[in-house]
């Protein structure tokens, strides 16, 4: 078992405040082990007792009566049988109807601290984001990262060896249990995409057309990198006879997108200041998603690349946009707070060509942030006039500052 150290000291630093700790991302990323990661170390180093920590999984059949909101109620106060503090785990709690119900409830004790799991955005949508505001936190939890995959690994196996394996299978925990049997690997994410595709998004939100819809999946992750518009899309699939609107195609993106699939980034105007409405990009949740979508094609390893990236800056920091500088584009802008830097991605630009068409937007940028160019030449850190050129394979295994 990886200990999720980032995702633990997360949790450490809100136990016992009065907020409902929220723990979001996609199927099987590894949140209920984190919640027993962390129920273990509250037993281990604070001494809680088991019968203090009350742990529900509601796709489990045996809870099925719990999920009427007013039964799952008289169970836990029927457990919570002193005034200790209790700890309560709900995984993918929004099978539960009115589940917030319960939890402004629970609120009003000062002994119960909750913790919740989901795989569905809608957990923070609509009334509950309402119900709660300013009483929770979210705490995003990612497919392992390529430092944690690599930690697994036998000391032999070379960086580069590793990145191939990683972009091949992906992070998500169990495939590192069976990582030895491609075919056994193939199996399971494949059926880990259908569950999310028919379980999160057609049944969720109703959609009939799931052929349709696995053809903007496909679109989406074949254009990974690139800017999209909605209506380019429609166009683009209609006039290769897949007739679909821009309403449907916006539909099908939201219901991805709040399933954890994808990840919508919208650009960010540097010289205007200004968040831009027009043109997104869209990455996927986990590398080894991509063979499963559209097959084993080599595709563009620049685009692989920068998917890997934008999932790593998505771990470190609280926000990140695609830049636009004149005409030209800044591949990432991390924000966190007051801080900012703002990063290129390529596979190598030991062409000169290719590196001064990496630096250019970079140059253009008239503030005093810190600029990265990242790349897969293995090469001694570089200093281009203030940029530095790293090799992504170190930066990837840096540990992450919370």
């Amino acid at each position: 078992m990886i200990i999720r150290k980032t995702y633990l000291s997360q949790l450490l630093k809100w136990k016992n405040q009065p907020v409902v700790k929220v723990i979001t991302g996609i199927r099987r990323s590894g949140k209920s082990t984190l919640l027993e990661m962390f129920g273990q170390q509250l037993q281990s180093e604070d001494h809680v007792s088991p019968d203090h920590i009350i742990s529900l999984n509601f796709e489990d059949l045996d809870n099925e009566e719990l999920t009427d909101y007013h039964r799952l109620y008289t169970y836990l106060k029927s457990r919570m049988k002193d005034r200790s503090m209790y700890y309560l785990f709900f995984d993918e709690i929004q099978m539960v109807k009115d589940f917030q119900r319960v939890i402004d409830s629970l609120l009003l004790r000062s002994n119960v601290d909750i913790y919740v799991t989901g795989s569905n955005a809608y957990l923070l949508s609509g009334e509950i984001a309402t119900l709660l505001t300013g009483r929770y936190i979210e705490i995003k939890v990612y497919p392992l990262s390529f430092s944690e995959c690599l930690s697994t690994l036998p000391e032999t196996m070379s960086p580069e060896s590793a990145y191939r394996q990683y972009v091949d299978i992906g992070g998500f925990p169990y495939t590192l249990r069976i990582s030895h049997d491609r075919q056994q690997i193939k199996d399971y994410l494949e059926g880990l995409y259908n569950t999310i595709v028919l379980k999160d998004v057609v049944t969720r939100w109703k959609f009939s057309n799931v052929s349709m819809l696995q053809s903007v999946v496909r679109f989406l992750t074949d254009n990974i990198g690139n800017v999209m518009a909605v209506k380019r899309i429609s166009d683009t699939m209609t006039s290769a006879g897949r007739k679909i609107s821009s309403h449907t195609v916006e539909n099908f993106i939201s219901a991805l997108t709040l399933s954890y699939i994808f990840y919508d980034v919208t650009r960010y105007d540097v010289k205007g200041m200004a968040h831009l409405k027009s043109g997104h990009k869209y990455y996927l949740a986990d590398p080894g998603l991509r063979s499963i979508i559209i097959g084993t094609k080599t595709g563009d390893l620049g685009h692989i690349l920068e998917n890997v990236v934008y999932l790593e800056l998505r771990r470190r920091y609280r926000e990140v946009y695609v830049g636009k500088v004149g005409d030209a584009e800044i591949d990432f802008i991390s924000v966190d707070g007051a801080q900012k830097a703002y990063y290129q991605v390529a596979l190598s630009v030991r062409d000169e060509h290719t590196l001064n068409r990496e630096l250019t937007p970079l140059n253009d940028i008239s503030d005093h942030y810190p600029k990265y160019l990242l790349t897969l030449d293995n090469d001694p850190v570089i200093s281009h006039n203030g940029i530095l050129q790293l090799y992504v394979l170190d930066w990837l295994r840096e540990e992450p500052v919370r």
